[in-house]
Parts: structure tokens; C-alpha cells; sequence
């Protein structure tokens, strides 16, 4: 069996080491051969064209920048779709864009080739050490077929639905970290200006309910996401904690944008009589908006 890794730049490289490690037969391709040098010394075959090694292959991978470098490779002027074999396996380990991925999904289909979309989380850092987590979307059949490699590269290995719906995932995954980055990073600057220490007040985000994640952890599995809104913490006392903090940043003038937000969906609930509910009993206002209800069964 051999696969083809196409794009070894800074986590590609180290995610087709990974697949070297275990013994695949590894063709490699990228735009910078120099990228390549690290794995061809380990056994890896340097192949010239991406054409070229979509035609040997059984599997395809790919580790590419973004949407535009991806469908450029499928159906650009050189691109592979014509020259993979009818039952290849092709597995975009791209972050990329919902719509390429179902749009280059149904050209593959019409040649008889399989597509899986699995970005990655876990970075650089984690590519390196096999300390990845794969977001796979696809046919459960073809991710069967496929879990050799994915194990190869990655230690967790999630199959999240249809394809795409990797994709969807790894997007919805970071816009919520780097929020949260913001919000935190807005709050720490209020304290900080407010004359705690930065060391002190990082420490205490660390070491409470925060840094242990405990809303996505406890809280939100035993409220939001069962319907359950008995009260742990009412959404009056929270309202309450949220419209101090929020004093602290106007006295000290620092920008305090997301839970300004936040305070507005907060005091519609309670315009509601929603008061004495648990206090994630507001984050009903977005699942309203937005049409659909987040309800877990475990």
C-alpha cells in the first residue's frame, strides 16, 4: 500500500514522519522541495509532480495553507482529480473552507474516489509527538478503511459525521478559543489596570473554575445541555457579578466588549422572568436566535 503526502511544510512534515515511523511506503510532494529533505532522508520517495504521485497512490494526503491552495491542487490547471485511481482514498488534513470541502467531495464521488475531511488539532508541537486529535468527517466505511494512517498520525481520532463535518468542527473549535482568548484577555487587562498584579491575576484564572474549564467540563453538561436550569449560580447573582466588573472597566476605561455582549442577552432574560434560573439559562437567548437547541445524551 503506498500513501501520498502532499504538503509537508511546518505540521505536514512531522505528520508524514508520523506515517514513516509506522512503516507506510510514503511518497511526498510540496512546493518547496527543501520541506521534503528531513523525510526522504528517512526513506521517504521524493516524487516531482503532485500528478505523478496521485497516480501511485492508494491514499492521498493532504497538509495544505487553506482553501484556495487545496481546490488549486484538486482541479487547478495541474490539478490531481484526473490522474487519482477510481477507490483511492483522498484525506485533507486542511483547515478549510465547509463549501470547497463538499464542492471538491462531490467532483472526487463522480470519479469513483473516496474524500475524508480531517483537519487536525494539536499544532505544530503536537505533530511532532503524535499527541494530535483528528476531526474526521465521512463515510464510516472509508474512516474504517483509513484508521491505519489516521492512527498513525494522530493518538485520538474522532469520527464526527459526514463530511465536512470535520471541517465544521475545527472551525467552530478555534473561533471559540481565540473568543475566549479575547474575553479573557479583556478581563485580565482590567485587572491589571485596575492594580493586581499580572502575575496574581493570571494565577487566579488558572487555578479556578476557568482554568479547569469547569463550565464545558460540569457546568453547561449538567445545565444547558441536559435543559436542566435548577438553579446552581441564579442569572440574578451572576447578572449582579457581571454588571460590578463591568463598572470596574468604565472607572478604569478599558475596552470590555464581549461581556458587554453578554450582559445584553443576560438582561433579556431576565426581562423574561428567567431570574431565579441558573444562570446558563440565558445562553437560551443564542440557541433561540439561531434556530436549534444543543442537547447531549451523555
Amino acid at each position: 500500500m503506498k500513501v501520498g503526502f502532499i504538503g509537508v511544510g511546518n505540521i505536514g512534515q512531522p505528520m508524514a514522519k508520523q506515517l514513516l515511523s509506522n512503516g507506510f511506503n510514503l511518497l511526498v510532494n510540496d512546493i518547496h522541495k527543501e520541506n521534503s529533505l528531513s523525510l526522504t532522508n528517512a526513506g521517504a520517495i521524493w516524487v516531482d509532480n503532485p500528478e505523478d504521485l496521485a497516480k501511485q497512490c492508494d491514499f492521498v494526503c493532504t497538509c495544505l495553507p487553506g482553501p484556495t491552495q487545496m481546490e488549486q491542487l484538486i482541479i487547478g490547471p495541474n490539478g490531481i482529480l484526473n490522474s487519482m485511481n477510481e477507490n483511492t482514498v483522498y484525506i485533507d488534513h486542511t483547515t478549510n473552507s465547509f463549501k470547497t470541502v463538499q464542492n471538491i467531495n462531490g467532483l472526487l464521488s463522480k470519479k469513483g474516489i473516496h474524500m475524508l475531511d480531517a483537519p487536525v488539532s494539536g499544532g505544530v508541537e503536537g505533530a511532532k509527538t503524535r499527541d494530535l486529535t483528528l476531526l474526521v468527517g465521512g463515510d464510516q466505511k472509508i474512516v474504517n478503511k483509513s484508521m491505519p494512517i489516521l492512527n498513525a498520525i494522530g493518538k485520538t481520532v474522532l469520527h464526527v459525521g459526514n463530511i465536512g463535518t470535520g471541517t465544521i468542527c475545527k472551525l467552530m473549535h478555534n473561533s471559540a478559543s481565540l473568543s475566549m482568548m479575547l474575553t479573557m484577555v479583556q478581563c485580565l487587562t482590567t485587572g491589571v489596570k485596575a492594580g493586581v498584579d499580572a502575575s496574581t491575576i493570571v494565577e487566579v484564572f488558572q487555578k479556578c473554575a476557568l482554568g479547569r474549564n469547569f463550565d464545558l467540563q460540569v457546568r453547561l453538561p449538567n445545565t444547558l445541555f441536559q435543559g436542566n436550569f435548577d438553579p446552581r449560580f441564579s442569572l440574578k447573582l451572576a447578572y449582579k457579578d457581571l454588571k460590578l466588573a463591568m463598572e470596574i472597566a468604565d472607572e478604569f476605561k478599558v475596552p470590555f466588549s464581549i461581556p458587554e455582549i453578554c450582559e445584553k442577552e443576560m438582561s433579556e432574560a431576565i426581562s423574561r422572568g428567567l431570574d431565579t434560573k441558573d444562570s446558563s439559562i440565558f445562553l437560551t437567548i443564542q440557541e433561540e436566535k439561531a434556530g436549534v437547541e444543543i442537547r447531549t445524551t451523555s
